[in-house]
């Protein structure tokens, strides 16, 4: 896939007529994919791969410059190729058209050679980020090799070699395998230590001596490393589709189900005795990319062929299952979801109709409620007593005072009337004087 610009395409929403613009002026409806890039119905997933690289190579804005009728039918053929390359959209369309393609989230993807420095510093930044930015490899790239003028290297069966790769530029390697060789299989691996990122190229050889891009795989982080593979083994041998892997579903559990979708068989798994040509692209934003290069054969590992076969075809019988148990799963959600919420709706019922019943016993009284106050309170509150009662008591108190004073005062009493009384103490009614019968006794 090819890409010149950075940004995306965006479906107009709403009636079938109007979701049929084109995605690049909205002036005229989209064409039928299959058309724009002149394959039928039932092509292959090669044959529209093939089909891609022959008109972006031929519309490209490298090679066009700034004619704007190149730029739409290079941004046609790259929105037609986003459908018809993901599996999922390519079966929702030809069943219902544009209307069931959610082409929202349809990225292209990026040619860095052809970004200036602001876009591709912005590339990088949401790349760090962890946004997933696709790329692809440079036009220019694809054009030397499809013209011949790019230079190969031989590289040894068995051997590997470790290069560097300047960024958006291609390193090409030719192999030579005999007959038995391609019978017991052949696998390239590439890897990065320093976790650069790069892409692993396959071409085929064209009739006039040029090489056509083939298959493609991307480094992946795998441990310490970066890693990519290609495996011709005789039999269908699996990838996951990138495209497919970046599109994640909105729920957990739909990306869960769909988490084998992209599961996909490469496009070619067999080599026949020749000579081969393969390349390994540096990917990164602006620096290049170390890489070991080594290609083995297959008869040093038959173990794991086997076991490559069988695991690879547990996978596939699991995906069968898990597409079944998908609607079992989601019947059974549902029914949850219904029961919880009549769960919910009968405790509040419930509680309700409990409240209803308190309030009803607690009418049963014609006394209106107590306010309860606290002991603290009741302690410090002085003893409330009627007005006229407290006058009444000390007025009592006063005659009782007055009565027992009486005749025992001192001799200046009229003058000590208009000084406050003095508060004579207990032990004082000790010495009040008494008379006595001092007659002796008969």
């Amino acid at each position: 896939m090819a890409g010149s610009r950075f940004g995306s395409f965006k479906s107009e929403k709403g009636d079938p007529a109007a979701s049929a613009a084109a995605a690049s002026g909205g002036a005229a409806q989209r064409r039928d994919p299959y058309e724009v890039l002149g394959v039928g119905r039932n092509a292959t997933d090669q044959e529209i791969k093939s089909a891609f690289r022959r008109m972006a190579l031929k519309y490209h804005p490298d090679k066009n410059g700034d004619d704007p009728v190149a730029s739409d039918k290079f941004q046609e053929v790259t929105f037609s190729y986003n459908i018809l390359s993901d599996p999922d959209k390519r079966r929702q369309y030809d069943t219902s058209g544009f209307e069931a393609i959610e082409s929202d989230s349809q990225e292209l993807e990026l040619d860095l050679s052809s970004l200036n420095t602001v876009n591709t510093v912005f590339a990088a930044l949401f790349s760090k980020l962890g946004v997933p930015i696709k790329t692809t490899v440079s036009a220019t790239v694809l054009e030397e090799a499809l013209n011949g003028s790019v230079m190969v290297s031989q590289l040894q069966l068995g051997s590997s070699v470790q290069r560097k790769v300047e960024k958006q530029s291609a390193h090409f390697y030719s192999v030579d395998i005999t007959e038995k060789q391609a019978k017991m299989g052949l696998i390239c691996r590439v890897h990065s230590s320093d976790k650069s990122k790069f892409k692993l190229l396959y071409f085929e050889l064209e009739e006039n001596g040029g090489l056509s891009l083939a298959l493609q795989e991307d480094s992946v982080k795998t441990g310490k490393v970066t890693a990519a593979g290609m495996y011709f083994l005789g039999f269908p041998v699996y990838r996951f589709e990138q495209n497919n892997m970046a599109a994640g579903a909105k729920d957990s559990d739909g990306a869960f189900f769909k988490r084998l979708d992209s599961f996909q068989p490469c496009d070619i798994h067999e080599l026949k005795p020749g000579t081969h040509f393969f390349a390994v692209y540096g990917d990164n934003f602006f620096k290049s990319a170390n890489y070991t290069i080594e290609v083995v054969c297959g008869e040093s590992f038959p173990a794991e062929k086997e076991m490559l076969r069988n695991v690879e075809a547990k996978i596939l019988t699991k995906r069968a299952e898990l597409s079944k148990f998908e609607s079992e799963y989601r019947e059974v959600l549902a029914k949850f979801t219904e029961m919880t919420s009549k769960y919910t709706q009968e405790m509040q019922a419930i509680d309700q109709l409990l409240k209803e019943r308190n309030e009803i016993h607690a009418s049963y009284t014609n006394n209106a409620p107590l306010k309860r106050s606290s002991s603290r309170n009741k302690a410090k509150s002085p003893s409330k007593m009627p007005k006229s009662d407290t006058e009444k008591h000390h007025q009592k108190d006063k005659k009782v005072k007055d009565h027992c004073m009486e005749g025992y005062g001192s001799e200046d009493d009229n003058s000590s009337e208009n000084k406050p009384k003095e508060r004579f103490p207990r032990k004082k009614w000790l010495n009040i004087p008494f008379k006595l019968d001092r007659r002796k006794s008969c």
